[in-house]
This record gives structure tokens, C-alpha cells and sequence, in this order.
């Protein structure tokens, strides 16, 4: 039975992580007379062994809170920033693991997370993890927490802009986060109403978003709300992706593979703007007033909704018996009404996105909103 533990929270913020360490640490102290360590600002304090010890007094009142009482970063174990400069401190990690005679390494964290929890499973460190993330993209897993916050902050702004939109006539394009998936702007989209959801799983094409537009005024409907995943892309910017991914894999040597990627980033970099060119875009096309509302990370904030509470609890009590059983090198997955143990060789690399043939895709075309592709 593991008994000593050490945790830590990984990537972006979300409403949900506090309520999964309170879980954990509860059920475990309560039940199997757990320690917890707790290590700062994710794998950079693991890295530097910057611990405190959780115990009931820091527990308490945590369930409501956003964000995370342990901090977090995007650092990676093998690319940390340590003097100006990236460096693979996986060693120094495995001897802060071992220092502190940890028996499994708890990670909270979302796709990147589970990389970084893998590349320490290679090491030989026990490690679990827990799934979260505002973009429900982590593979193998049915929902993560902090997507259910999010999604109630997000259709919240589409109900709001729906009033301003239809006082001045005017095109509200609402870019919606979710980074590569289009989960979070679907289904605000399809709750809030939007005439159109623009999302990455689907290629758009700008004139075909303008035609929407003009149909509705043609119907008497003088304004419009377009939902905008923050990584979808026109169809022309998609054929430009794929034949760069498409190059870098058949590159035959490690510079090519490296200039390849270098004009991946710039083109990711340049796309950060992509919601002011379509905005700038529909106004020309369509000569109706349009304006951008960028949501941007209050939909990471705030206190959890009470399913994100309910479930990161579930989450982290249910793992505490996995690990009190002696389970590691697992994601601990939602499955239907069920939590199983995933091997994370199967979840970490992988992305779960929205097929073209889910039923909320369905559902919206099936009432009349457009996903800009015909």
C-alpha cells in the first residue's frame, strides 16, 4: 500500500484542482493513513523540492475555490528553464522523489501533463494522474474537470452579447478557448444559440460564414452571433497545416525536421489573431457593423460549478483507493458512471477531439447552424 504521496498541479489553471486535492487528500488521510507532499508551481518545484505537507488545517474551505492553493507551471521535466537556458533535470526530479521516499507521484494536469508524467513512468518513478482541463481533450477519458465551469462561463458571454448584438444590428464573433478541440465552443455555442460555430475539426470558409449572415438578414434577422473555437482555421490555413505536418513526418533529417517546425510555431503564432481577421472579414463581406469579444481566461476562472466539484471529488477520493490498492502508471479515466485506471502509454500524446459525426454536430445542424463549411 502506497503511503506516502506526493502531488502536484501541472499546466494551465481550472476550476475543479482544489476540490481534486481536497478529495485525495481527505479520502487518504481519513481512510488509509496517507502522507501528502504537496510540490509547489508544478514539476519546476518537484524539480527544486519546494514541498509542504498537506494536512487537514489546508484543506479546509478549498472545495469552492478556483485556481489551486499548489500553483502551477507548464514547465517539462526534460526542458526546464534553470540559468537562461533548457535543461533536463529528470535526475534531479527522481532524486527529490526519492529524498522524500515518495511511493507514487500524483499529477493533476491536462494532455501535456500526461506526457510529462509518462516521460517519468520511463524513468522509474510510480506515478498516477488525474485529468483536467477547461478543453476536455484529454484522450481516453469521457469529461475532465474544469470543462463543466467553463462551459457555464462561456454560454453565460453568448447569452450576454445576444442584447447588444440585437440593439445595434450588429455581428458578434465570440472566440471561445479549447486550444486544438472544439468541444467548449460547440457546446456553448449549440446552448447559447450562436448562428454559427466555427471549430477546428472543421475547416471553414469565410464566404460561406458571410452567407450566413445575409441569409439571416434576408429573413429578418439583423444580427448574428458567430462562436469561434480559439484553433479553428479557414480551409486554406488547414491544407497549409496538414502539408507542413505531412513534411516534417517524412522529413529525412533532424534540420529539416527543425525548420519544419520552426514555421509550425510562426504559423501557430501568426494564428493568434486569427478572430480579428475573420471579424474584419464578415464586416467587408457583409456590410453589417461586426465587433470581437474575446473571452480569454475567465473561462479558467472562478469557483467551480457544483459538477466540476462533485467530479474532481469523485475523482480524487476514487483515487485514493487506487493508490491505497497499489495502482500506478495510470490516468484514472471517467467512463460512463464508472472511474478506471488507463494506462497512460494509451492516453499521453493523444488528443480527444469532436467527430464530424457526434450528435451535438448533429443537433445544430439539424437547426439551422452553420459550421461555415458549406
Amino acid at each position: 500500500m502506497a503511503k506516502h504521496i506526493g502531488i502536484l498541479t501541472s499546466g494551465g489553471d481550472c476550476p475543479g484542482l482544489n476540490a481534486a486535492i481536497r478529495g485525495v487528500c481527505k479520502a487518504g488521510i481519513g481512510n488509509f493513513d496517507m502522507q501528502f507532499l504537496g510540490f509547489k508551481n508544478g514539476f519546476n518545484g518537484l524539480c527544486h523540492d519546494r514541498h509542504v505537507k498537506i494536512d487537514g488545517d489546508m484543506l479546509s474551505g478549498i472545495l469552492t475555490d478556483g485556481g489551486t492553493i499548489l500553483g502551477t507551471s507548464r514547465d517539462k521535466p526534460h526542458r526546464m528553464p534553470i540559468g537562461g537556458k533548457m535543461r533536463d533535470m529528470t535526475d534531479a526530479i527522481v532524486d527529490t522523489y526519492e529524498r522524500n521516499h515518495l511511493d507514487v507521484l500524483l499529477c493533476l494536469g491536462g494532455g501535456g501533463t500526461q506526457k510529462n508524467a509518462l516521460h517519468l513512468k520511463k524513468a522509474g518513478l510510480n506515478v498516477a494522474t488525474l485529468p483536467k482541463t477547461i478543453d476536455n481533450d484529454v484522450a481516453e477519458t469521457d469529461i475532465t474537470f474544469g470543462y463543466d465551469t467553463a462551459l457555464n462561463t462561456a454560454t453565460e458571454a453568448i447569452d450576454k452579447v445576444h442584447s447588444t448584438a440585437t440593439s445595434h444590428s450588429r455581428v458578434i464573433v465570440v472566440e471561445i478557448m479549447g486550444h486544438r478541440a472544439g468541444w467548449l465552443a460547440l457546446e456553448s455555442g449549440l446552448a447559447g444559440g450562436a448562428d454559427v460555430i466555427l471549430l477546428p475539426e472543421i475547416p471553414y470558409d469565410p464566404e460561406s460564414v458571410a452567407e450566413s449572415i445575409r441569409n439571416r438578414g434576408k429573413a429578418g434577422k439583423h444580427f448574428s452571433i458567430i462562436a469561434v473555437a480559439e484553433g479553428a482555421m479557414t480551409k486554406e490555413q488547414s491544407v497549409t497545416i496538414n502539408q507542413l505536418v505531412a513534411e516534417k513526418e517524412a522529413a529525412d533529417s533532424k534540420k529539416k525536421k527543425e525548420a519544419i517546425s520552426q514555421e509550425l510555431t510562426a504559423f501557430h503564432r501568426d494564428h493568434v489573431n486569427h478572430t480579428q481577421d475573420l471579424t474584419r472579414t464578415l464586416e467587408k463581406l457583409t456590410g453589417c457593423e461586426s465587433r470581437l469579444t474575446i473571452l480569454g481566461h475567465i473561462q479558467r476562472g472562478g469557483t467551480p460549478s457544483p459538477t466540476d466539484r462533485a467530479l474532481a471529488t469523485k475523482l480524487g477520493a476514487i483515487c485514493a483507493q487506487y493508490l491505497a490498492d497499489g495502482g500506478n502508471g495510470d490516468m484514472l479515466a471517467v467512463k460512463g458512471s464508472e472511474i478506471v485506471p488507463v494506462p497512460l502509454e494509451k492516453v499521453a500524446g493523444n488528443k480527444k477531439l469532436v467527430p464530424l459525426d457526434h450528435p451535438l454536430i448533429k443537433a445544430a445542424r439539424l437547426v439551422g447552424t452553420g459550421f461555415g463549411d458549406c
